[in-house]
């Protein structure tokens, strides 16, 4: 009976995941299956906490983060859990030997976001880090199933691929985040005089990120590479789209890929990676 208990866990995830994220949902449908539940037992695990932080207005948010990290360490230290999304995500943490220095790492990014509304340059690393850099690096840890060469020698292209999608994200949410609550992630930006040049020197830099991720793709197991290359392609076309926009659009509104675009970044991408054209 525990494999129906785990394996309806996991299902939790995939349902959370679909709902959340059509994006990372298309990415991870071409992983190889056995890639697939642990992926949406990552998102269903980051997912969960961040709605936490960002949506649970009214709530003692503090007090419900700070449990969900006690539950989140009995989870992983008992080998079971009765909330679903944690059951499943410890699961995957044994599985594959995911280290506590990412998960923490993640969990005090959150705790950031309880209280920092603006970021330092060493901030903004430490944050970039915690709430993006190591789950790329858990994701990582997924697909090189116990090779810790191959592990090595992709965790930095790992971390910059993380970096650049959550900078876009901090770009397409710039309107949001700033009226909802309160925040400005990029170092040095006022929102009230966000213009070209901050916004390029922004831009310029996620490039840089792209840039360093692509080569790590290209090295990824054959089972993981396609649903990384997809997610990455989709991203690359937000961030271009929010390239061509200028400022005050950003500042409006929030950019978007429609689903029937992402359907055709999905079939470009596949006749590329078909081609080997990257």
């Amino acid at each position: 009976m525990q494999n129906l208990f785990s394996s309806t866990c996991a299902e939790c995830s995939k349902i959370i995941t679909q709902n959340y994220s059509t994006s990372f949902t298309m990415g991870i449908k071409v992983f190889d299956k056995k890639f697939q539940m642990p992926i949406y037992a990552i998102y269903g695990f980051v997912r969960f906490a961040d709605e936490i932080v960002d949506t649970f207005h009214g709530q003692d948010k503090e007090e419900l983060l700070r449990e969900f990290k006690q539950e989140t360490v009995k989870a992983i230290e008992r080998h079971i859990s009765l909330n679903p999304v944690l059951h499943a995500f410890q699961e995957v943490v044994h599985t594959y030997h995911i280290e506590w220095e990412l998960i923490d790492s993640f969990l005090k990014s959150m705790e950031m976001d309880l209280y920092k509304t603006t970021y330092t340059g060493m901030l903004y690393n430490q944050y970039i880090y915690g709430s993006a850099e190591v789950v790329g690096l858990m994701c990582l840890r997924v697909f090189c199933e116990g090779d810790n060469e191959l592990y090595n020698r992709l965790k930095e292209p790992a971390r910059s691929l993380g970096a650049a999608f959550q900078k876009v994200n901090f770009l397409r949410d710039m309107k949001s985040d700033f009226e909802e609550r309160g925040r400005v992630y990029f170092p040095g930006i006022d929102f009230a005089e966000f213009n070209a040049t901050s916004k390029q020197l922004i831009e310029q830099n996620i490039k840089e990120d792209f840039g360093a991720a692509l080569a790590g793709i290209l090295q990824l197991p054959k089972g993981a590479q396609f649903g990384v290359y997809t997610a990455y392609k989709y991203y690359l076309n937000l961030f271009n789209k929010i390239t061509n926009a200028p400022p005050q659009k950003v500042l409006q509104q929030r950019i978007r890929v429609p689903n029937h675009q992402k359907m055709v970044i999905l079939l470009k991408s596949m006749l590329r990676y078909q081609l080997n054209v990257f």
